[in-house]
């Protein structure tokens, strides 16, 4: 071994040994799924395997992308697809990115201008701060998790500015599973600039989309706020069944990110396939088939919160399909994940450093695809972790998050 992998195992044994260190695992086929990101349980739906198989079989076309979009990788296939996805969600336009992260990254790397200010949500996702970190920005501030009053707080030391000012945020939080304020953000921006003077927010939807709003189009929908969001994202990978993204906003913008997003101009572009698999992905939710599952997940999600009983400041306060239990420590989440895992239950544990040290927790997705059944079983095998470890179970003691009392 030369000297290199001898620091690299190095660094790697001393990860094992803060239970910090990573591994590829493959889930069991014959266990429940309550972990994925697949909310719609499309990943397994028949009809839209069909008409996927079907869209391939009538393209007369390659399968394959050729090269970057600026290439030889464009098509009226691609640009008819961007339309009907704006329109879906109520845009002017879209351009695809191959992923949430690529475009996050594109989007926050290149629109700030120099000097420019971002205000971030604590725990927006990671690839917001890769974008950030390469950007042109004069300042990056963060504000507490959905707390408009200290946003509120931040926007009063930076304002009056003559630099634009973007607002970075989730519609659904990837960890806590909760709703952003989105009215509250909009109001408190037009408070500074009545009339979007220099005051620009941005939103990643990608745990919202196909969850919330009519038809799965999005909480910035549902909400009726299209004209107030500067750039939405929507990705394809959680509730479609398929991967890649779309950032929407004005052709301005797209057109900008054409020529400055460098995921976008340096990346081979998706295949046909792929565009084919988000095309069906939209056939299925523009016909209202997933109405019914939309329904049905909200009710399922409703159940397992009246039915869970943790010890008060364990249950993440989420109404969305994620859902969280916090436990201090990442041997302790292991080994709740670990318990469910033995009991049939696919959940994972999220650790530290992905989440602040402190508020490790067990990540529990509900899907379109769970029963009923299913859920009162993983709300007993949770109730019986709690009794079996009662005296070895440590809750958080503090958080960023003001957490939901839970039931005793």
């Amino acid at each position: 071994m030369g000297r290199l992998e001898e620091q690299l195992a190095s660094v790697l044994d001393k990860r094992q040994h803060i239970a910090k260190r990573r591994k590829l695992v493959v889930n069991s086929p014959n266990s429940i799924d309550f972990s994925s990101n697949d909310f719609l349980g499309l990943a397994q739906n028949t009809a839209l395997r069909q008409k996927y198989l079907d869209e391939l079989n009538a393209l007369d076309t390659i399968l394959g992308s050729t090269g970057s979009r600026l290439l030889d990788g464009n098509s009226q296939y691609a640009i008819d697809l961007e339309q009907r996805i704006a329109r879906f969600h109520n845009a002017d336009t879209a351009l695809l990115f191959n992923s949430g992260f690529d475009a996050n990254t594109g989007l926050l790397s290149t629109l700030p201008q120099k000097g420019d200010i971002v205000i971030y949500d604590e725990l927006i996702h990671a690839s917001v701060h890769e974008g950030m970190r390469v950007s042109r920005a004069g300042r990056l501030i963060p504000f507490k998790h959905s707390d408009v009053n200290d946003l509120n707080r931040v926007l009063t030391d930076i304002c009056p500015t003559n630099k634009n000012v973007f607002i970075a945020v989730e519609t659904v939080y990837s960890m806590d599973g909760d709703v952003v304020p989105l009215v509250e953000i909009v109001q408190l921006l037009k408070k500074y600039w009545p009339q979007r003077e220099n005051g620009y927010i941005i939103v990643d939807e990608a745990h919202a989309t196909g969850v919330y709003g009519e038809n799965g189009r999005g909480v910035v929908c549902q909400l009726g706020l299209e004209k107030e969001i500067f750039a939405r994202l929507h990705t394809f990978g959680k509730s479609l069944a398929s991967n890649g993204a779309a950032v929407l906003g004005s052709n301005t913008l797209r057109d900008y990110l054409i020529n400055y997003a460098r995921p976008l101009i340096y990346s081979t572009f998706m295949s046909f396939n792929n565009l084919a698999s988000i095309k069906c992905a939209y056939d299925i939710l523009e016909c209202g088939e997933t109405r019914p599952i939309q329904r049905h997940l909200h009710n399922i999600t409703q159940q397992f919160r009246e039915a869970i009983q943790l010890p008060t400041g364990t249950l993440l306060p989420s109404d969305s399909p994620i859902q969280g239990i916090v436990l201090n420590g990442n041997a302790p989440v292991r080994a709740l994940a670990g318990y469910l895992n033995k009991r049939g239950f696919i959940v994972k544990p999220i650790c530290s450093p992905t989440v602040p040290k402190g508020q490790e927790r067990v990540r529990i997705c509900l899907h379109g695809h769970n029963t009923t059944e299913q859920i009162d079983a993983l709300v007993g095998s949770v109730h019986d972790f709690f009794n079996v470890q009662k005296t070895n179970v440590t809750v958080p003691t503090s958080t960023s998050n003001a957490l939901e009392p839970a039931k005793l």
